[in-house]
């Protein structure tokens, strides 16, 4: 197929390439739930009842680090709407420390508590037994999982680019 053939069967709403690229966005959408569900799955194992899976992910993403809360948003470690609310209840239930910024009162810097780390060692074990299972039970190899990556991330590219045209 040469170039103006694929350019035009790509401007065609009824064309295989949207409704390929629907299916990937449907992929991710549950993909992200899928891990959550998880997590959740998880949690519920280990009697993990004061946190939820949401918030475990935040843990598990903000690491070692010390952010604010726009932080979490901008670098990626939040989804979610809510992140007031997760943050206090993660703060209100001993998983994380949070202070005023010293350079700026109005904002607050969150870290992860011991009990918050232990969460965090909690996933990424989780983790570890997932990459290493998914491995040995599918037909799966590392440089797929790379590949998969390469790909995520020029769409990723490719919706930033869209949001920063808008503005």
């Amino acid at each position: 197929m040469n170039v103006l053939t694929r350019r035009r069967d790509m401007m065609d709403p009824a064309s295989d390439v949207v409704s390929v690229y629907l299916d990937t966005l449907g992929r991710l959408e549950r993909l992200h739930r899928l891990l959550l569900d998880v997590i959740k799955d998880e949690f519920e194992r280990l009697g993990l009842i004061d946190i939820n899976s949401v918030q475990g992910l935040l843990l598990f993403n903000i690491g070692e680090q010390e952010v604010t809360a726009g932080e979490l948003k901008s670098r990626g470690y939040y989804q979610g709407s809510n992140v007031s609310y997760n943050l206090k209840k993660l703060v209100d239930s001993g998983y994380m420390y949070h202070e005023k910024c010293k350079v700026d009162r109005r904002s607050v810097r969150v870290s992860l508590t011991e009990k918050g780390k232990d969460i965090r060692k909690v996933l990424a074990e989780l983790f570890e037994r997932h990459s290493s299972g998914m491995l040995t039970s599918t037909a799966l190899e590392k440089q797929d999982l790379q590949s998969i990556n390469a790909n995520l991330r020029v769409i990723e590219r490719y919706w930033t680019e869209q949001i920063r045209f808008i503005y």
